[in-house]
Parts: structure tokens; sequence; C-alpha cells
């Protein structure tokens, strides 16, 4: 079990620059007094050492705002705990959502996609931003080719999908795979991830300034990275998230995981939404239904641990066609055996969202308690 003395111990001289620190399970997010020396240096020294730790699997390393460094006790911690300023919202964007999962192969990305598209569907402005940034999927699932994005100033276009059926439903997409070549392995550090995923939040202009109040996005969906890193938290501490929506496949292998992903979001403030089981199970090509997984235990799941349930998801030979083809919006038309269940997901996450909404207290900055 990793704990605050053992990362303490570990920075040496360091430890009295530490303003708060975070530490859920092998993941341990640290944030340091900056000095005379390069920051890049401080990180690096700071994550290596941390690194080092046993049970320590992945580091966070950021800096305290001038304002903030002078406080706290050496080991920057007289309370127990260190504030940071709260997350700033995306002019223009009403509701951030993360789609999160503990383990990989439970259909995350494509639940994410699907989720935006219905939403498109149900006449809502929607965004989709692909945080995978270890294995972006995105591309892939929006039939948009890897190319570099449009940029303005040092500000990034968007790219925009749009129903054929319909070209007023249209979705805005970013990925870090429009950028790099798809098969090329991303190999990158906690900063690295840190930075990339703060760039793509930021710098992208989800809403237009020329459309104004027309242009205003209902919902950007954030397709997360698989278990509980850097991303996860960059995420959190970089804009309000209006909640998160878990993907878990019946079987208990994936519940495990799931559970730990509950967990994570409970401990950074964010609330869940609800939990989304894929893969429930397969429905052939002669309308007879298979439990190839098993079926029922993310519902019971959520049960379990009191939160909402948004519905199940099928294997469906049409949704898996069109997510290799790049084309989502067709698991919508009139004759897609998947549209029913797709609409009756997206319906609940935002009913999910207007009643949160109608029931949340005032915002309050994220505290970073250290364990």
């Amino acid at each position: 079990m990793v704990s605050e003395e053992m990362i303490l111990e570990a920075l040496g001289g360091l430890r009295g620059r530490v303003r708060g620190m975070k530490i859920f399970e092998g993941t341990v997010s640290v944030q340091l007094v900056p000095g005379a020396e390069d920051k890049g240096q401080l990180r690096q020294m700071a994550t290596e050492a941390i690194a080092r730790v046993p049970g320590v699997e992945e580091v966070f390393v950021d800096f305290a705002a001038p304002a903030e460094a002078g406080g706290g006790a050496p080991g920057g911690h007289a309370h127990g705990k260190a504030e940071q300023p709260a997350p700033r919202g995306i002019p223009g964007v009403k509701h951030v959502i993360a789609v999160g999962a503990g383990k990989g192969g439970v259909g995350k990305s494509t639940v994410a996609v699907n989720l935006a598209v219905g939403l498109v569907q149900m006449g809502k402005k929607v965004a989709l931003l692909d945080g995978d940034i270890y294995g972006p999927s995105i591309p892939t699932l929006t039939g948009i080719p890897p190319q570099p994005p449009q940029v303005v100033g040092e500000r990034i276009i968007p790219f925009t999908v749009s129903d054929p059926a319909n070209r007023n439903h249209s979705l805005r997409v970013m990925s870090i795979g429009f950028m790099v070549d798809k098969e090329k392995a991303l190999i990158w550090r906690g900063p690295m991830a840190h930075s990339a995923m703060k760039q793509m939040i930021e710098q992208v202009v989800w809403v237009p300034e020329e459309n104004g109040a027309e242009g205003e996005l209902d919902f950007l969906i954030v397709d997360l990275p698989p278990g509980t890193g850097d991303v996860s938290l960059t995420l959190a501490q970089t804009v309000p998230l209006t909640g998160a929506v878990i993907v878990a496949t019946p079987q208990e292998v994936a519940l495990a995981d799931a559970r730990r992903a509950v967990r994570m979001f409970q401990q950074l403030g964010v609330e869940i939404l609800g939990v989304v089981e894929n893969m429930s199970q397969f429905i052939c090509e002669h309308g007879t239904a298979y439990d190839i997984f098993g079926r029922g235990g993310a519902q019971l799941m959520a049960q379990e641990m009191g939160l909402p349930f948004l519905g199940d998801l099928p294997i469906e030979m049409g949704l898996r066609r069109n997510s290799d083809a790049g084309t989502p919006f067709e698991n919508f038309a009139a004759d897609s055996p998947a549209r029913g269940p797709l609409l009756a997901v997206a319906d609940m996450l935002e009913k999910q969202v207007a009643v949160r909404m109608a029931t949340r207290p005032a915002a309050k900055p994220l505290n970073l308690r250290i364990s």
C-alpha cells in the first residue's frame, strides 16, 4: 500500500516543496512549489524518485501557482490537505461528461461515440474528445482519416462528422489520433500525457466565436483511457465535469475493474451519472439472443453501489460493421436493431444530467486530500 510518508521519504530534499498530494491505488499525483531550477528537470527528478517507490505505477507531477506556493507547512500539508484552484469551464460548453472503464476491451470508445451520436439524434449540440491518447480509436469509429487538423493562430479547429440522412445533425470531433501515424506506438510518460490532454481541452475551438450562443454545445463527451491514470486526473482537475459514465461488460472480471473506476471518480469528486452494460447479449441474424458473457452483471453492480443504470447494449453485427467502417450515424437508421437500445441509453443519460443539475449545490474547489 503506497502511503504519504513513503512518497515524502522518496522525495528527500524536495519534500518541503510538496503542497498537495493525491494517492489512488498505484497512481500518485503531487503538486510542488517550483524553484530556481528548470521545471522540466524538477518534474523529472520528482517523477523518477516517486516511481521507485514499491507499488507506484503512475506518477503525475504538477506545480503550485505563485499565490499558492507560500502556503502550507514544510511537507506541504499543515492540515493534511491542499486546495488547488477550481477547474475552469470551457466557454460555450454546458456539460462535460467523461466515459470511462476500469479495463480495456469492454467497448468504451464505441459506447462513447454512439452516446454522442445518440444525443445528436435527440437534437442536442455535441462534440466528442478522444482522451484515450495511448490508443486513440475515435478516428476509426468516426471515419475521419489521420490528418493534421486546421490550426488558426494557436487554436485547433475540430473535425465535423454529419449524418448523411440529415445534414443538420453533426458532431464535432478531436483526437490525438489525427496528428500521429495510426501504427505508431505512443509511449508517453505521465507529464506528456497531462500536457497533451490539457492542450486538446483548452486549445481546441469547441465553439466558434462567430456563432455566438447559436454554436453553444450541450455536451462534450470525453472518451478516457481504460484504468485510473493521469488523463482522468488531468480532466477532473482542468474542467468541471458534469459527471462520468462507466462502461462494463457483464462478467465479474470486468466488473471488478469497473468498481475501481467508480471509486476513482468518486474520490476525485466526480458524480457517476450511470453505468452502461455493453455486450449484454448477442443477437444473431435470426433474432435469437445469446448471453455470451452472461447478462445483468453491470446492472447488479450499479444497484449494489447505489448508481443509476443507463441500460444495456447488445452485440449486434450492424453496429460492429458501422464501427469498423466509421459510419456511426448508420446505427440510428430506422431499420437498425441497435437504434432502440442506443437511443434509450442516450435518453437516460440526458435525463440523469437534467436531474443532477436541478438538485446540485453550488460547485466548490476540488480538494486534494492526502491519503
